[in-house]
């Protein structure tokens, strides 16, 4: 087990810890619960005029003890925090008493318009009003395609909509003893960071396999990061631990009231934002909370506007746990670093309920289309998102929504927090899709001569060579030939078609290698 202990690993002693804790009482900033009053000043755009002190991680008591490394990390006997009603007040308790997530829905009521309104009162000046503005898209799908730019938030995620309105309407007592979260997702990043501005201690538990990138990421944000565990479960399992023996609130993604209030504030500024709309796009699969709290905000305000769904055909959690009428637990996410959220389990039977109610279709997509829609979102709006942020669009890609030609539809880009590595595969990948660079083989002399007028054939028929490779001895030609390899760029398929039967009349044994 691989594991990053951090400056507070080391065990202490029950008095020493106590001198500790009483040093740290008389050290707290007070938290705040509103944020049009900040001590520093007004909050604009999700800052605030001074930077909040770092956390002091002798908070976090004994992170991990000796005795408890030389055990097993998978200890099902340990008590989880129980829940406790009051410590969002009138609203739902975050703290699970187990790791069903259907248990939720006996404490969860569905989510009122006022509740919406509330909640974007309250983070009005804590969140970025996103634009949603009119696509070069439009004129190549036939749509009047207005993109809701959410991965513009501060951690590039919609989530800060839900986690602030979450934290603020936590008690001081509560603001002042910290939370906890266990995941290396966009929820996390978005508690991280509202969580550090607020003056809340804030600890995020990632496993070891989390990418670099998001751990330093985090970290910059201000929480305490702690890696423990070689998976997922690992690492939430300490989380729920170290909850319960220093008194934070383990926070979880789930659909309480409180959190999809928080979601449904984008559905009231994208009606606010676009006239007269006919159709609101979403991504769905299993958390499909953003779904549905802005659902319930548009169906309020223009009960004729279309809302639609979007998941994966992978992972078709939403429309299995419609057809089921309960949420579906036993999907296996073996792509979850490329889908994200779209890809987990359904959290929970509140927002499927609403989902249900609501929302008016829900239809999966291929990983192609998916690749594809970010390919142009990227090509024509110079935005770079992730699976979560490119699903709405993929369903026009995929001509899933025939129905919506000379409609007028909002999509919502709801995340941009793509790995580079991971993003750079993606664009090649869809490239090769569209045949836009294409690869073919071919066998002629070896001589400067022949290679020379390959590359005037190529020239004429403008395609850029982007790698060009020549083989000699692993042939199964006759002597004093080479076996060339080229990788070219085109501009689109009619392109390509074009080029291919330019090379097949003068060199007819060339082989194109298929995707």
């Amino acid at each position: 087990m691989l594991l990053n202990r951090g400056p507070c690993s080391k065990p202490r002693s029950c008095s020493a810890a106590q001198r500790d804790d009483s040093k740290i009482k008389k050290q707290d900033a007070p938290a705040l619960c509103d944020l049009r009053l900040c001590k520093d000043g007004p909050i604009r755009n999700g800052h605030i005029g001074q930077r909040p002190p770092p956390i002091n991680p002798e908070r976090l008591k004994d992170f991990v003890e000796e005795d408890y490394l030389n055990g097993d990390v998978k200890t099902w006997e340990m008590k989880i925090v129980s829940r406790n009603e009051e410590l969002l007040g009138d609203a739902l308790s975050l703290v699970p008493q187990s790791s069903s997530r259907t248990s939720l829905s006996s404490h969860n009521k569905l989510i009122r318009f006022e509740d919406i309104s509330a909640a974007a009162f309250k983070i009005q000046s804590g969140v970025q009003k996103t634009p949603c503005m009119y696509s070069r898209l439009s004129k190549l799908y036939g749509v009047d395609i207005y993109l809701k730019k959410e991965f513009l938030q501060y951690t590039g995620s919609v989530k800060e909509r839900g986690v602030l309105y979450l934290l603020t309407s936590l008690p001081q007592d509560q603001q002042r003893k910290g939370v906890i979260v266990a995941s290396d997702g966009n929820f996390s990043m978005a508690v991280a960071y509202h969580a550090s501005v607020l003056r809340i201690p804030v600890f995020v538990i990632m496993s070891t396999s989390t990418s670099p990138a998001r751990v330093k990421m985090c970290r910059e944000y201000g929480a305490m990061v702690i890696s423990f565990g070689t998976t997922a479960k690992d690492s939430q399992m300490h989380a729920r631990r170290l909850a319960q023996e220093n008194g934070y609130l383990y926070l979880e993604e789930e659909d309480s009231a409180v959190y999809l209030s928080g979601l449904g504030t984008m559905g009231l500024e994208m009606y606010e934002q676009v006239p007269k709309l006919d159709a609101v796009i979403f991504p769905a699969g299993g958390h499909c909370g953003l779904l549905a709290g802005s659902a319930a905000a548009l169906k309020h305000l223009n009960p004729r506007i279309s809302v639609i769904g979007v998941e994966s055909e992978s992972f078709p959690v939403l429309q299995q746990s419609l057809k089921a009428g309960h949420p579906a637990e036993d999907q296996a996410c073996n792509n979850h670093h490329f889908y994200g959220d779209v890809s987990g389990l359904c959290f929970g039977s509140n927002s499927l309920q609403l989902t249900g109610k609501l929302v008016d279709k829900v239809v999966a997509v291929s990983e192609e289309d998916v690749l594809i829609s970010m390919l142009r979102l990227l090509e024509y709006e110079r935005a770079t998102v992730d699976a979560e942020g490119a699903i709405g669009l993929a369903a026009l890609v995929a001509g899933k929504l025939p129905e919506l030609k000379g409609k007028r539809v909002a999509i919502a880009i709801c995340s941009g927090n793509v790995d580079l590595h991971l993003l750079q595969q993606c664009i090649a990948r869809a490239l090769t899709l569209e045949s836009r660079v294409c690869r073919f083989s071919l066998v002629i002399s070896d001589c400067p001569a022949d290679v020379s007028k390959l590359l005037e054939v190529l020239a004429q028929e403008e395609a850029r060579v982007l790698d060009i490779r020549q083989e000699r001895t692993f042939v199964t030609s006759e002597l004093f030939t080479v076996e060339v390899t080229c990788t070219v760029e085109t501009r689109d398929k009619i392109h390509t078609a074009q080029l291919r039967n330019a090379l097949l009349e003068r060199y007819p044994t060339a082989a194109w290698t298929e995707r």
